[in-house]
């Protein structure tokens, strides 16, 4: 059967109350050229338990719409940014918001799709595109920075789809967000949700106070080019991509960690995240069979509000990471073992500390630093965001994942798994079968 999605409604959603009206200058980190683009969510919520069917679903559909969107105009008062729209400021260095209340985007949307129908990887990687109809491909030409489609699904359930402009905020900050957005839907009455900590703007933290003559860059293999030694791009440009999801529980990850660690060492020596992004690496290497020579990154995101001095503020929602890279040939990967491979993860990470990041703002300002495509896997982890913890008064999520399937690496959290992870992917279909056997066996 062909599943569709019917948009029934599409508005502009402003803040409740007034707004300071502003422009709000970025900082060098929201500015970047790599973070021009949109992260797109997409929360799955079960039907609710009988009878509430019928008439009755209805009535609880309308009543949870209305206080969504509700919810909206009320969220985006304290973040009143993302009702704004982002441009270049007038010198061309850098981005700024100018806020005027213009709204966000709300759209309500009906399905034939079940809420059992996301339990797996899509058949390609658009297949849910619809689920959130406004794809904002460009940030900087007036379109709104914020998307939220709720969608009612033919068996009771619904999905939760939201847009953000990743110059505005990154994952922690729009997992705040959200979470408080879905406190206010939630509330019963005229209880009033509580922020964890409030919004904080502060984009000024991450100013230069000094450009250095030096070329950072070259300290950065994130941003460095290497040579493309098997048509890498053109590959990934051309083939078809087919979506996998793959789960790790807690007996997985602990296999993982006994096979990447001496015998002599702790189950404590790597964490999860250096485990399962080690075999994921390896396995989309081998399964991609690639030339011996060929170098290889792995790039992913690491949280920097506790890495600098000062640390930066609770409640900062900007972009408050840079990329962590480790890097190693092609041979070295598939040879060297699970082990070899967490160990550059975790001398990567270890790498991260203020004078890091602050050689990676100077990069990106000054240089206009971005990093390379050829050889790299990215990996982004969703699974401790609190995305999993976003609760509309429809339950918390059964599913949290990505809007469309990509050749970027997502970790995901697992319904009722709090030690489990998913690893969502999409790999070229020549190589995907492989992959995911590889990926299967803890032991290669």
């Amino acid at each position: 059967m062909c599943s569709s999605v019917q948009v029934k409604e599409a508005i502009f959603v402003s803040a409740s109350e007034p707004t300071p009206i502003q422009n709000l200058r970025l900082s060098p980190l929201d500015s970047q050229l790599f973070l021009r683009f949109t992260i797109e969510y997409l929360l799955v919520y079960k039907p609710p338990p009988p009878p509430h069917q019928g008439s009755f679903l209805l009535d609880i559909r309308s009543t949870i719409t209305s206080r969504v969107k509700s919810a909206l105009a009320r969220a985006l008062v304290p973040y009143y940014p993302l009702a704004g729209r982002v441009r270049p400021t007038p010198d061309g260095s850098a981005l700024e918001v100018v806020c005027r209340n213009q709204g966000a985007v709300f759209i309500q949307a009906v399905s034939d799709y079940t809420s059992s129908e996301f339990e797996t990887a899509p058949k390609y990687c658009k297949q849910w595109r619809k689920f959130l109809s406004l794809h904002v491909a460009e940030v900087l030409k007036g379109a709104p920075p914020l998307v939220v489609q709720l969608t009612w699904l033919s068996d009771g359930g619904a999905t939760l789809a939201v847009g953000f402009s990743h110059c505005l905020c990154d994952g922690i900050g729009s997992a705040d967000f959200l979470n408080f957005f879905a406190e206010l839907a939630s509330c019963k009455g005229d209880e009033p949700a509580e922020l964890k900590a409030c919004p904080v703007w502060n984009r000024h933290i991450l100013n230069l106070t000094s450009i250095s003559n030096n070329n950072n860059s070259v300290n950065h293999p994130e941003f460095q080019k290497v040579p493309d030694l098997c048509g890498f791009l053109t590959r990934f440009s051309q083939e078809r991509l087919v979506p996998t999801s793959i789960v790790f529980d807690k007996k997985k990850l602990t296999e993982l960690k006994n096979s990447a660690n001496p015998v002599n060492w702790s189950n404590d020596s790597f964490t999860s995240f250096e485990v399962v992004a080690a075999h994921v690496w390896r396995s989309w290497a081998r399964s991609l069979n690639l030339p011996p020579k060929q170098i290889l990154k792995l790039v992913f995101s690491i949280n920097i509000r506790h890495r600098v001095k000062p640390s930066f503020p609770s409640g900062y929602y900007g972009n408050a990471f840079v990329l962590g890279c480790a890097q190693t040939s092609a041979k070295d990967l598939v040879e060297k073992g699970l082990g070899h491979t967490a160990e550059l993860i975790k001398r990567a990470k270890e790498r991260v500390d203020d004078s890091y990041v602050r050689e990676v703002v100077e990069s990106v300002s000054s240089e206009r630093a971005c990093p390379d495509s050829v050889g790299v896997l990215i990996m982004s982890q969703w699974s401790r965001l609190g995305l999993d913890r976003v609760d509309f008064g429809m339950g918390r999520p059964v599913q949290v994942g990505p809007v469309c399937s990509d050749r970027y690496c997502l970790v995901l959290p697992v319904n009722a798994q709090t030690e489990g992870v998913k690893v969502n992917l999409a790999v070229p279909a020549t190589a995907v079968d492989q992959y995911v056997r590889l990926l299967r066996n803890s032991n290669v």
